[in-house]
């Protein structure tokens, strides 16, 4: 039989105004900071342009219809993941529950880069940025050792932005800063959310539209710089070897679900507010393509500002390599110019191998790679954006967006918290829309706290690699086998029929079936395997103390360039963390 949709809630539930504020709230939730700083991650780590081909196959084997399907669940219910799942079957209430605890745990961290997003923003209205230089010590003879290892835009981060500890195990104080401005993002995702679904229609005009204002701004100034084109050819010079290694693959699945944003319950949540004939196929289409394409856009201006940087650095790299030879060697200054570096070094090693010898420490090898992680968003950029002109401008525009992005994904986060609670009658008669939101908002707020804290970036590492991944790809799986085996194909065929009129087609049947989750499956037994094999679980960790002995040794000439460069670079030391896999 079909799902049986109580009448109560169906009847007094509000709908969105037209079918575009539905596009638009699931475009703002869908479209995150991921697209911005993991795609083009991926890309790099994945030989650029070769990651295209299995990320859009698994675009249209895993990603539209199982997106297809949540949308097609809540709009039939025209309830919350809770109540939607047990209409289904009273036995699967546990799987609502579970898509509502899995949203509680990324609203408590999830907010937190939207804080940094404030503190970058607040910080980007001065004459000069803070990230730009290095702060001079208490005697001010020197800049601080901490930030001189370092970069400024690494120490801006880690000391100024987190005041991160040694360790996990050193709490600290909260840091105010930072908690103000997580409030005031709190109280920004309230204030969007208050009416609910009334006021989120709203909001979500600006949240969906305004960052791709700024992407293609950003698209127009970055394909102008120096050097951008470099970065955009690496984008789309395949390295089709890849296409052999298993990692690519999971990796471009692993990509696809956690962007769509899928078994979150934040798309049943926003579907159950559709009318019953709405065409939530072909919004299940556009919104998944919309949804690539801007990875695709993103990465194509994360790149022509990844080429700008690199080109940056390496032209600053060859010119202090030319000053060295000319200074040592008493070179005429015509004579030695960045494009006969390697020249002018090979040539002198031979004909004068001990003067060379002598300043060997103090040459280095000029690379335009420099591989970055998902720091990308907060130190890659902030360094690219202070060699720009009217640097202040590019910076409050690119954190701008970056708080757009985040907070259009936090009304997606919140809704599918907020949406099963009001399904309950006792809340719904007993709490005004008003109060329940801000008693959510207000309980999210006051744990997430505990990440503004000294040692609060390494609690936000385990809740981004442990809250969600594991439990989500259970959750789509539990999905998918319930209603493809035991609600029953044909009942979900004849659920279609009656909102659109006709049935999903032989693709869509495939998909759920058979390829899906047999997909979901291989993603899960990979997950185990790679946890069980992986051992203990490891953080890196910035530590101030470990960045000053290593300071010391390279001064005393006990490192190699090579290792100098990680020191320069990372200024991490990498601990063991002692969680037991129990309490994950």
């Amino acid at each position: 039989m079909p799902f049986e949709v109580p009448q109560s809630p169906k009847e007094s539930r509000p709908s969105w105004d037209n079918p575009m504020q539905f596009v638009l709230a699931c475009v703002s939730y869908a479209v995150g900071l991921g697209n911005v700083w993991r795609f083009p991650y991926l890309c790099q780590m994945h030989g650029g342009g070769g990651f295209m081909i299995p990320y859009l196959i698994m675009l249209f084997v895993e990603g539209i219809p199982l997106f297809y399907m949540e949308l097609a669940i809540g709009q039939k219910m025209r309830l919350g993941s809770i109540g939607a799942w047990s209409a289904i079957s009273p036995y699967l209430g546990g799987l609502g529950i579970a898509s509502v605890v899995t949203s509680l745990y990324l609203c408590l961290y999830y907010n937190v880069i939207n804080a940094w997003s404030f503190w970058y923003l607040f910080h980007s209205f001065q004459a000069v940025l803070p990230w730009s230089d290095c702060p001079v010590n208490s005697n001010r003879t020197a800049y601080l050792e901490e930030c001189e290892v370092a970069t400024p835009t690494q120490y801006f981060f880690f000391r100024e932005t987190l005041n991160i500890s040694s360790s996990i195990d050193e709490n600290g104080g909260v840091h105010m800063g930072l908690a103000l401005c997580l409030l005031l993002a709190w109280l920004i995702v309230y204030l969007f959310i208050v009416k609910g679904v009334k006021s989120t229609g709203k909001v979500v005009y600006f949240t969906a539209t305004f960052p791709y204002v700024v992407l293609i701004i950003y698209l127009i100034r970055g394909v102008t710089l120096h050097g951008a084109l470099n970065g955009v050819k690496y984008m789309f010079t395949p390295k089709m070897e890849q296409l052999a290694n298993p990692q690519t693959w999971i990796n471009a699945a692993t990509q696809i679900f956690f962007s769509l944003g899928l078994g979150f319950g934040s798309l049943i949540a926003f579907a159950s507010y559709n009318h019953h004939n709405n065409n939530f196929e072909n919004q299940a289409i556009t919104v998944s393509l919309i949804n690539s394409g801007t990875s695709i856009f993103a990465s194509i201006v994360t790149f022509s500002i990844y080429g700008f940087k690199a080109t940056f650095n390496y032209e600053s790299c060859l010119e202090r390599m030319r000053l060295l030879l000319m200074n040592t060697f008493e070179l005429a200054e015509d004579t030695v110019h960045i494009d006969n570096i390697s020249f002018w070094i090979t040539d002198l090693n031979r004909t004068q191998p001990e003067q060379i010898a002598a300043i060997a420490s103090r040459i280095e090898t000029c690379s335009l790679e420099a591989v970055e992680g998902t720091g990308l968003a907060f130190i890659v950029y902030s360094e690219a954006i202070k060699n720009m002109p009217a640097a202040q401008l590019w910076s409050v525009l690119y954190f701008f967006m970056l708080l757009l992005l985040g907070m259009g994904s936090m009304l997606g986060n919140v809704t599918a918290i907020i949406t099963p609670l009001r399904d309950f009658k006792v809340l719904a008669h007993s709490l005004s829309n008003e109060t329940l939101n801000g008693l959510v908002c207000l309980f999210c707020l006051l744990l997430g706290f505990g990440f503004t804290t000294r040692s609060g970036n390494y609690w936000f590492t385990m809740f981004n690699e442990y809250g969600a991944t594991f439990s989500l790809l259970f959750i789509v799986l539990l999905e998918i086998v319930t209603v493809s085996y035991i609600y029953g194909l044909k009942r979900f065929e004849k659920d279609i029929e009656d909102m659109l009129g006709r049935r999903p087609n032989w693709y869509w049947k495939i998909m759920w079936v058979a390829v899906s989750p047999l997909l979901l499956i291989s993603l899960f037994v990979f997950y185990i395997l790679n946890y069980i094999q992986g051992g203990a679980p490891t953080y890196q960790a910035w530590d101030k103390d470990v960045v000053r002995e290593e300071l010391t040794q390279i001064r005393l000439g006990l490192r190699s360039d090579s290792e100098i460069s990680c020191v320069n670079l990372c200024a991490y030391s990498h601990i063991e963390m002692t969680v037991t896999r129990k309490s994950m």
